[in-house]
């Protein structure tokens, strides 16, 4: 436990403005909900939810070196990706565990920009700082916010203010003014729904943010849906679902594996990884349905018809779109 006080994103005064349920997370005063959970899980599901990310980690990576000192760390293959485009990625310690999960690309021709987890993103920067060599530098981008647009009209409202956003496929990134100032944007989220997410200076964030509201297509949307969308799309979280002693494998994230790395063997952790690819690891994450009594929360056992306890529950709650009660395990 800590006494520090919590820290604020850019946005924390229009969150307060809106009347939101403000709790901690993460180290910062975020927003829970605005009108509840399960009204803003259904519009971000039918409409367009407006999230405030900012909590999340940014950074570069640049130099020459960048992408080959990156790889040392990620069984992703970054060096054929493509200009414009990103990709998911897993941060992996020596013995193959997940130290985070995180979304790199090429929005520029300047290295790679990356987003890691709130909780983590001192670790993940002290991790880079401390282990990329060559002439691979890492910048925190401690100056921007980040803003997340959800929904299956969240395309159209965006097209409205940029129309060459019509043109991104899914995981197209790129750095262009919009709203009249430097964003990285891609098209991505964390909710399995279509959507965005816009890297904004912290200076205009509170601008940008009203100015997205404005659309009566949007709504904002707090943590507390945020987690249950993520959910039902069988999302992980850090720190709950998977940690840093689950292998890519045991997270059920072997697409995250590239087919080009794995032949190499050539990252963190690869010896075990590849093991568990080719003999199957002990345990694997799996979703669940709760077919009866009430939902099934974080630490619960999850046992055979006999009786025999297999594995625990990490993450679990109500399913809004399904009308009954999921689970990760």
């Amino acid at each position: 436990m800590t006494d520090a006080p919590l820290k604020t994103t850019p946005l924390n005064a229009a969150h307060r403005a809106l009347g939101a349920r403000m709790v901690g997370f993460g180290g910062y005063d975020m927003p829970v909900q605005y009108e509840g959970v399960l009204a803003e899980h259904r519009w971000t599901r039918e409409h367009a939810g407006l999230f405030d990310v900012s909590h999340m980690g940014q950074c570069k990576i640049t130099g020459s070196d960048a992408i080959v000192q990156f790889e040392r760390f990620v069984p992703g293959d970054y060096q054929a990706l493509k200009a414009g485009k990103q990709k998911y990625s897993l941060l992996l310690n020596a013995q193959g565990g997940i130290i985070d999960d995180l979304m790199a690309g090429k929005p520029d021709h300047d290295g790679l920009f990356v987003v890691v987890n709130a909780g983590n993103k001192d670790e993940d920067f002290a991790f880079w700082q401390a282990n990329l060599s060559g002439d691979a530098k890492l910048t925190v981008l401690d100056d921007r916010a980040l803003i997340a647009i959800q929904g299956p009209e969240a395309a159209q409202v965006m097209v409205a203010h940029e129309p060459v956003l019509a043109e991104f496929g899914f995981m197209d990134t790129a750095r262009l003014m919009l709203f009249g100032v430097d964003c990285y944007i891609s098209r991505s989220g964390y909710t399995g729904e279509d959507g965005y997410e816009i890297s904004v200076p912290a200076a205009h964030a509170e601008r940008v943010w009203n100015l997205l509201l404005e659309d009566a297509r949007v709504k904002p949307i707090g943590l507390g849906a945020r987690d249950s969308l993520r959910l039902e799309a069988g999302l992980p979280l850090h720190g709950h679902d998977i940690d840093p002693t689950t292998s890519p494998v045991e997270g059920a994230l072997t697409f995250a594996l590239s087919k080009s790395r794995k032949e190499a063997a050539n990252f963190n952790g690869a010896e075990r990884v590849l093991s568990e690819l080719a003999n199957g690891p002990s345990r694997v994450r799996v979703g669940l349905h709760v077919t009866e009594g009430a939902p099934a929360r974080e630490g619960a056992e999850i046992a055979r018809s006999d009786g025999a306890v297999i594995g625990q529950v990490t993450s679990g709650g109500p399913s809004p779109s399904l009308g009954k009660n999921i689970a990760l395990g």
